[in-house]
């Protein structure tokens, strides 16, 4: 390597991060921040949802483990038999 190559990189490395990852980070802080205080001013009403979770995931489970309604397909089809 030559000295060109190794001032490129002390150059490099002087210039920090770039403007979309300073706001990126600036933005991600004032998520956190606003994310604490809605829940910390809302509590009783998030902690009331959670009575009704284990109801609303039946439907969700069934929905999603089953794949709703009207998809039974014969288990030969899975297995690639064919009925004739």
């Amino acid at each position: 390597m030559s000295v060109q190559d190794h001032s490129d990189d002390r150059e490099r490395h002087q210039e920090g991060m770039s403007i979309k990852a300073k706001a990126g980070i600036a933005l991600i802080g004032f998520l956190i921040i606003a994310g604490v205080l809605l829940f910390t001013e809302h509590r009783a009403h998030v902690l009331g949802l959670f009575v009704w979770l284990p109801l609303l995931a039946c439907p969700l489970m069934h929905f999603f483990m089953h794949g709703g309604h009207g998809h039974h397909h014969g288990g030969d089809r899975l297995n690639g038999r064919r009925n004739v």
